[in-house]
């Protein structure tokens, strides 16, 4: 015999009564919730794990129900949306997830708090024998039959109803659909049993059919009394006289013609354009007050709003588009020629489905206000999506409107107010998308971002196509490892790496401080900052790669000196090196490497990260012990082959590099990175380990100005690697004046500022014995240490 597979869980939620509504499992939908112990259910429920227990009233009626007017078995809902309303009241939207049942009533004074019964169960455990197969077709064909005898609903919702293999949850749609009576609803959901759950809706059906073939029949015999003519004109008569009574005397028939007048204007397919018109014409037809009109009316006004054909006119000049780079962004001389590259060739192939730019960068660099230039300079109008945590497909594609409360996605309601079917588009931070139960979000960007399939991009809410292949898509990303390979495939790369410390000087000085004056309400004579100052902000209060930490300290030094005008009435406040301190406290960072001394057994690495590049500390000592290596300091995966690889390769050619052969037997060895806090892995730290640990074992230091970046293979070769301009930069932060790179990197150093080449002295090496040639001090050296 059938089982149905629930699971009891006992929590403690918070309760609502609703009035003259119920909510089943699978539901989505809104309600406006003005009692005050409501909205406290609300409240505390949103504190705690946002849900909460819906339950219907008896009684609509009765304002201050009480635990005996209303009904013991209800739906847990998970609240999806809060908007609070004029007048105090709340509109929330809500999903409705599992039955429950009150076992006991915790608290009732200010808000109904009870202990509940949750009836869980697995669809995919479920088996459906023969005869629940039976009382699935039963229901389904009389929902259908229903359908067709009445003009409330469309008949499109069979299609959802259909494909529906779970019992529970089959009834429990078609119920939501259907306007029966509260306590009919109540039947239905206090019946947890699925096959008698059918049995009850199937008896349920057959009454409302046998009902509405009897309304047929009347409406039929009436028809024979009164003429076509005579009932639509008696019909529109009284409806002219109802609404005349109740202050609404706008025609049905006069909305019904703007909305022909309007569709007819647009330049739309022409299947789009019939399917519009059919609506207008379903609209015609309904009570003007009900609710479904209403549904109608406010997708008819999306499609008559939609910019189907109303686009901005391209401005392309170079020299404009060049000049409002240059006028927002300073340095970035190859992500600007890109754009320019990009923004020519539009010009001379007007209809070129171009690729899809994502900018690659650490936070700060200004990914997101080139996107604006970008529009700017193109005299598009710019509107911009934020993908961090984004995990329903719907948020893309809108919600079909078989549910109550469905909605366009933000696609389209983005494009509706921009006003324009060629915006520049930005979707910030693609890297941050995820995926969750309810779909992929990344999947759906594939046919969004495609030049090929996106001119017939479809809303699950509008259900017809809009063309989306006028539009330019920008995103941006601070790393491409997260984005999925088929999304990242539609997308060009531009890297922007970081800035130097003269590009921040030029920038703090150009763009920062006017903006912090001018949004602090000071005068360009309040302030004075010497340059020396600003180079001190950015070398001892900020380590970053972008500008967006030394903008806060700017920031933050405006409103002290806003605080000194106001307070002491001063004209001028001048900052300079010696007092900069007295407005953002003590430095935050010092550059280690000059205070360093050679050190035996420490080499400084480059890594790079999301944030940009960093230097790296590693420190390896060695002990009398029994062999063993130890790595400490949140090491990856990979950087832990790395070390294993280097030690491999020293015990391998212990003669050459004087180290005792049975040091693996005798001595200990322990790795450690120090700012353990941060995790590090990554391909790029291989000979920076080795370097250490053969100085550790030959008790040579390694010279303090040496910085190093490369993998080591067991051979002793120096492998290539990524990020070699962001790991420069974070070199010449500290002050190292030489580093060690991958012979194959040659080529990365075309991107390295001319101004840094000068202060650098790049070494190319291949394998590890050039790399110890320039990194362990002569022996003359070790003895003066020594």
């Amino acid at each position: 015999m059938y089982k149905d597979p629930y699971v009891v869980q006992k929590k403690t939620e918070s309760l609502i009564p609703l009035r003259g509504m119920s909510i089943f499992p699978h539901m989505v939908i809104h309600f406006d919730v003005g009692r005050e112990k409501s909205i406290n259910a609300l409240e505390k429920s949103m504190v705690d794990d946002s849900l909460i227990l819906l339950c219907s009233q008896k009684d609509s009626r009765v304002e201050e129900p009480t635990s005996e007017d209303f009904y013991h078995v209800g739906t847990i809902a998970k609240v999806k949306q809060v908007l609070r309303l004029p007048g105090g009241s709340i509109r929330v939207l809500v999903e409705g997830i599992n039955r429950g049942k009150i076992k006991e009533i915790i608290e009732a004074k200010d808000h109904f708090e009870v202990e509940v019964e949750e009836y869980v169960y697995d669809p995919e455990k479920i088996v459906v024998d023969k005869e629940m197969r039976a009382a699935m077709r039963l229901v389904i064909d009389d929902f259908e039959q229903y359908l067709n005898l009445s003009n409330r609903l469309s008949t499109d919702i069979l299609l959802t109803v259909t494909d529906i293999e779970d019992p529970s949850r089959l009834a429990d749609v078609i119920a939501s659909y259907i306007n029966f009576k509260i306590e009919t609803h109540q039947k239905i959901l206090e019946t947890f049993d699925f096959y008698k759950r059918l049995e009850v809706l199937h008896e349920i059906l057959r009454e409302e059919i046998e009902l509405l073939k009897i309304e047929e029949k009347i409406n039929q015999r009436v028809k024979t009394q009164i003429s076509k003519v005579q009932r639509e004109h008696y019909l529109k008569e009284q409806m002219r006289a109802i609404q005349k009574e109740l202050g609404q005397e706008d025609d049905i028939d006069q909305e019904v013609e703007e909305y022909k007048s309007k569709i007819a204007k647009i330049k739309m397919p022409k299947e789009s354009k019939e399917k519009a018109l059919k609506e207008v014409n379903r609209l015609n037809k309904m009570p003007p007050h009900s609710a479904e009109t209403a549904v109608i009316r406010t997708y008819l006004d999306w499609i008559v709003e939609l910019p189907w054909n109303k686009q901005t006119k391209d401005k392309i000049d170079i020299k404009r588009a060049r000049d409002i780079l240059n006028r927002d962004h300073y340095g970035l001389n190859d992500v600007k020629e890109r754009i320019l590259e990009f923004i020519a060739i539009r010009k001379l192939a007007t209809n070129i489905k171009g690729p899809i730019l994502c900018l690659v960068g650490p936070p700060g660099v200004g990914k997101t206000s080139i996107a604006r230039s970008i529009a700017e300079s193109l005299n598009r109008k710019f509107i911009r999506m934020s993908l961090g945590g984004v995990q329903d497909e719907a948020e893309m594609r809108g919600h079909r409107r078989t549910y109550v409360g469905a909605m366009p996605g933000r696609i389209i309601s983005l494009i509706k107010k921009s006003g324009s079917k060629n915006p520049v588009f930005l979707f910030d931070e693609i890297d941050k998308l995820s995926s969750g139960f309810r779909g992929d979000p990344s999947s759906a960007l594939l046919e969004i971002l495609d030049p090929e399939q996106n001119n017939t991009f479809t809303d699950h809410y509008l259900d017809m196509t809009f063309d989306l292949s006028k539009v330019l898509f920008i995103t941006t990303a601070n790393t491409v490892n997260s984005i999925p390979a088929p999304l990242l495939d539609r997308m060009e790369l531009i890297r922007i790496s970081g800035y130097t410390e003269e590009e921040k000087v030029k920038i703090a000085t150009n763009h920062l401080l006017p903006k912090q004056i001018k949004e602090h309400g000071l005068k360009e004579d309040n302030l004075n900052i010497s340059e020396r100052a600003i180079r001190k902000i950015i070398n001892n209060y900020t380590r970053e790669a972008g500008v967006r930490e030394l903008e806060r300290n700017i920031s933050s030094i405006c409103r002290k000196v806003a605080k000194r005008i106001v307070e002491f009435n001063d004209k001028i406040v001048r900052i300079n090196k010696g007092n900069l301190h007295k407005y953002l406290g003590k430095e935050k960072y010092r550059f280690d490497i000059k205070e360093r001394q050679d050190q035996i057994g420490v080499t400084t690495g480059l890594a790079w990260t999301a944030f940009g590049g960093e230097t790296l500390f590693i420190e390896i000592n060695s002990m009398k012990g029994t062999g063993k290596v130890q790595l400490t300091g949140q090491l990856g995966d990979v950087m832990k082959e790395s070390a294993m690889a280097g030690i491999s390769y020293i015990r391998a050619n212990t003669e050459k590099l004087g180290i005792d052969s049975d040091f693996y037997k005798e001595m200990d060895l322990h790795v450690h990175v120090p700012e353990g806090a941060i995790p590090k892995d990554g391909p790029s730290a291989g000979i920076t380990m080795a370097t250490a640990a053969i100085s550790a074992l030959t008790n040579t230091p390694v010279s303090k100005d040496v910085a190093m970046t490369g993998e080591i293979t067991l051979r002793g070769r120096v492998l290539p690697v990524g990020g070699i301009k962001e790991k420069v930069l974070a070199a010449n932060r500290i002050g190292i004046n030489k580093i060690l790179i991958p012979f194959e990197n040659n080529k990365d150093l075309d991107e390295i500022p001319k101004k840094i080449k000068k202060k650098i002295e790049f070494i190319l090496v291949e394998n590890m014995e050039e790399v110890l040639k320039h990194t362990l001090l002569e022996k003359e050296n070790k003895n003066e240490n020594s």
